[in-house]
């Protein structure tokens, strides 16, 4: 898969806020193809990981239920300007992605 993550990273006092958008069809395996009538097999992110200053800094897992180019936003402490945030995600049929972005 290509890469498919949109980062930005902002620094207010201590508190660094991640926004990330990620491309990602996230099929449920409940729907069925219009033209064919079968099931569309499960296709989710199962794993979101982010780490900064060689530390994680959140780990999320997910279910089919999140839908379609998921966008996540969460903050942490002790981050520095011109600090790197790397986002990796990993799905359940083995794909997986990264990017990172530096925090301004």
């Amino acid at each position: 898969m290509a890469k498919s993550i949109k980062i930005r990273a902002k620094i207010k006092g201590d508190t660094t806020t991640v926004k990330c958008l990620m491309t990602h069809p996230m099929e449920t395996g409940l729907r069925k193809d219009k033209k064919t009538g079968k099931p569309i097999p499960a296709h989710f992110i199962n794993e979101v990981v982010a780490e900064s200053g060689g530390k994680t800094v959140m780990t999320s897992n997910w279910s089919a239920g999140v839908s379609k180019n998921p966008y996540l936003s969460f903050a942490f402490n002790g981050g520095a300007k011109g600090d790197e945030v790397k986002i990796s995600w990993t799905d359940n049929q083995g794909g997986s992605d990264s990017g990172t972005a530096k925090i301004s």
